[in-house]
Parts: structure tokens; C-alpha cells; sequence
């Protein structure tokens, strides 16, 4: 495995990338299923759980519950161990869990290969691959797999952190409505509200309680505030 491969992963300039790197590195090792996440598990606070990866669209529609992810053995030997290890059906009918593999089989969970990276300050990176069919049985090459993985996963998580914190501290973008953004483009014309309101066939006043909402939304105090971070956000 060249290692560009894995500097590659490590410096990726946004998560965009980042996952079509790593879906393209898991599909050279054999894997047309990965998933990543970044967990940071604050005390006393719920923990963060930030996700990504190229899993089937309905999916998601048939994740388990909470209650069925306690009885899951791969995620429980992940909380506990920083080996990469490999797990197939037997894994979860020894566990007691064959019903959970039942279902995750259906979209391609079959079998795969999964490490966990506890990282300092709360943090913790999973790294799984999964396909359809059989791992190698061979030793060498079940162990440089494992080697892969390993390596894949310290690499990625060194762009997990730095990505996926970045897009979390974003703020949402501000949400207005069709008629607020028309009432704030005239006013970045300079027209009063009263100009605006015969422009739009709408009353001064219902033009300034549309303002009012403009500025708490964008959490500004005046007209001209209200513009140039209209325009900074880019909904203008």
C-alpha cells in the first residue's frame, strides 16, 4: 500500500473529500462499505456523534434501535479496545444477536474489519469496512489487512478531527423566507419601509415587523446590520 494513499486520507481539505478518499482507499482494499465516525463524549453532557461514510440510502430506514445497539457486539468491543478486529455472523449469533445481523446483512453488512482510536480530551474515531463476501483466509494477508486498517484508521483520524469539529462549530445558516429576502434586497436599494410596502402592495407596518424578524434571525439591531450580514452569509 503506497503510502501517499494514507497522507492523502490525512490531508484532506474538507469533508467532502475526506469521505470519497476514504471510500475510494476502502474500495482498493476490497470493501465497498465504510463508515467513520468521531465521537466526543464530554462528561455530563450527551455525547457528539458525528458520522460519515457511503452507507445504502434506506439504510438508515432500518438502523437499530438504541436498545438493539447495546446488545451489538462490535460496537460494545469497540468501546473497549484499540485492536482492529475482524467480525462475520458468527460474531453476533455468539453474542446473541443474530437478529441484528439479519438485519444489517441485507444492505451488504456482512462481514468486515473494524478499529476504534480512543483519542485524548473525550475523543474517540471508528473506523469500520465492511462487503458481502468472505474475508482471506490466509494469515499473511488477513494480517496485513489488519495493518492496513490500522493505519488507514491513524491517518483518518487525523482529518476527522479537524473537519468534522470544524463543520460542528459552524452555526446553521439563518433561515429566511421568500418575502423577508425580497423586503431586505430593497432595502439594501435604500428604500424606506414605507417605499418598500407600496413596492410589494403591503402595508409599512406588516414591512417592519418582517424587518424585525430579519434582525432576529440574523441577531443584528439595524437595517444597514442587517444587510451587510445578509450578504456575508451569502443570502443576498
Amino acid at each position: 500500500m503506497q503510502l501517499k494513499r494514507f497522507y492523502d486520507l490525512s490531508q484532506s481539505t474538507d469533508v467532502d473529500q475526506f469521505e470519497a478518499r476514504l471510500v475510494e482507499f476502502a474500495n482498493e482494499l476490497g470493501f465497498g462499505l465504510v463508515g467513520a465516525a468521531l465521537v466526543i463524549d464530554e462528561p455530563g453532557s450527551d455525547a457528539v456523534f458525528m458520522a460519515l461514510g457511503n452507507p445504502p440510502s434506506e439504510y438508515s430506514e432500518a438502523l437499530i434501535s438504541r436498545e438493539d445497539s447495546l446488545r451489538d457486539p462490535v460496537l460494545a468491543r469497540l468501546k473497549r479496545t484499540s485492536v482492529p478486529f475482524v467480525y462475520d455472523q458468527d460474531t453476533y449469533v455468539s453474542a446473541g444477536a443474530a437478529d441484528l445481523w439479519e438485519v444489517q446483512a441485507a444492505f451488504g453488512y456482512k462481514t468486515g474489519v473494524a478499529v476504534a482510536l480512543h483519542l485524548p480530551d473525550n475523543r474517540h474515531f471508528i473506523l469500520g469496512l465492511d462487503r458481502d463476501e468472505l474475508l482471506p483466509t490466509s494469515d499473511a494477508r488477513l494480517a496485513r489487512l489488519m495493518a492496513d486498517l490500522q493505519l488507514m484508521a491513524v491517518h483518518a483520524q487525523d482529518a476527522a478531527v479537524r473537519l468534522l469539529t470544524q463543520a460542528a462549530a459552524k452555526p446553521p445558516l439563518p433561515r429566511l423566507s421568500a418575502r423577508e429576502i425580497e423586503i431586505l434586497r430593497w432595502t439594501m436599494e435604500g428604500k424606506s419601509a414605507w417605499a418598500v410596502g407600496e413596492l410589494l402592495s403591503i402595508s409599512e407596518h406588516t414591512v417592519n415587523y418582517y424587518l424585525r424578524r430579519v434582525f432576529q434571525k440574523l441577531d443584528v439591531s439595524s437595517k444597514h446590520q442587517a444587510v451587510l450580514r445578509a450578504l456575508a452569509l451569502g443570502l443576498l
